[in-house]
Parts: structure tokens; C-alpha cells; sequence
């Protein structure tokens, strides 16, 4: 069913090239904007589905992989090394949250194929590291719109590298005793 949470995310899922397209040719500020608000469709989504009663097998499909889609790309793109960014999110940091969704998804793959269909929920760790992730993507933005050198992106690298690894471990440990409820 296409509720109303379902279009949200289906509208991140949109704005990503257009996201990527702004970035990649130096309209900054657009590309602060548009990722703003996919960033704030992911919290409204979630919060309309709930509300309304609508939680959906699409929706529950569609919204993580909306967030990763917007994520890997805001941090592939701020990796690159284009000439108009003044803040470049560090290669390590890039490999480490790709590394950990890439290892989630083997592990949701290799626990379903073994010990037959299980529904993981999302940890808190995993939810914390998420909105680690958007911040440290709107703080680089911001600092690359402003063209300011700052601190204060070198900090969220940080949060956000030392978070993806807590989250991955956390996941892997709790994978073999998937919870049958959700949080």
C-alpha cells in the first residue's frame, strides 16, 4: 500500500540524484537544502507511519534502504576530491560506514539464508548512528557552503566514525538473537 509515510520516502528516493547532481556541480547551497529535507523525510516518514497506523512490509523495505541510498551518497560525493569543497569528508570515514552497511547487509543475508526468515529490527545504536550520519552531512555542507574552514566537520567525522563501529559491533553481537518485537 502507498500510504502517505511510503510517499515521503519514495520522495528521498527522488531527491537523491538531484542531491548528488547539485553537489557534484557546485550549487552548495541547493545541495544543503535538498539533503535537508530528504534528511527530514526519513524522520517524517517514520513518525506518519506510526501515527497513522500504517506501517507497511513496503515501507518497512523501502525506508532503510532510502537511508542508505541518501547516506552512501553524501559521503561518496563529500569524499571526492572536487575543487569547489573547502571540508572533504575523510576516505577512512567513508570506507568505515560503507564497510558497515555492506557488513549488516551480508549478516541480515547470511542469518536468513541459514537459520531461515528472521525480521531485524533496528537497534537504537543503528537509529543513533543514522542521525549521526545526516548531522555530519549537514555540518559539511554548511561549512563547504559557507566556504569557512571550521573545526567543527573534523569533530562529526569523528562522532560519526567512532558511532559506525559501536552500531556494527553492537549488530553483529545481537544478530544471532534477532528480537521478535520491535523496540
Amino acid at each position: 500500500m502507498l500510504t502517505f509515510a511510503n510517499q515521503l520516502t519514495l520522495l528521498r528516493m527522488l531527491l537523491i540524484p538531484v542531491f548528488a547532481m547539485l553537489l557534484v556541480y557546485g550549487y552548495l547551497g541547493g545541495a544543503l537544502c535538498v539533503f535537508v529535507v530528504a534528511s527530514l523525510t526519513d524522520m517524517l516518514d517514520g513518525y506518519f507511519a506510526r501515527r497513522s497506523g500504517h506501517l507497511t512490509t513496503l515501507g518497512a523495505w523501502l525506508d532503510p534502504v532510502a537511508d542508505k541510498l541518501l547516506l552512501l551518497t553524501m559521503f561518496i560525493i563529500l569524499t571526492l576530491p572536487l575543487p569547489h569543497l573547502t571540508h572533504r569528508i575523510p576516505l577512512w570515514l567513508t570506507v568505515v560506514v560503507f564497510s558497515r552497511d555492506l557488513g549488516i547487509v551480508l549478516t541480515v543475508s547470511i542469518v536468513n539464508l541459514a537459520l531461515g526468515p528472521r525480521t531485524f529490527y533496528p537497534s537504537i545504536w543503528g537509529k543513533l548512528a543514522t542521525a549521526t550520519f545526516a548531522v555530519t552531512g549537514v555540518i559539511t555542507l554548511l561549512f563547504n557552503w559557507l566556504a569557512t574552514p571550521s573545526p567543527v566537520p573534523e569533530l562529526c567525522f569523528m562522532a560519526s566514525g567512532a558511532i559506525a563501529v559501536f552500531s556494527a559491533l553492537h549488530y553483529l553481537l545481537t544478530a544471532q538473537r534477532p528480537r521478535t518485537t520491535p523496540p
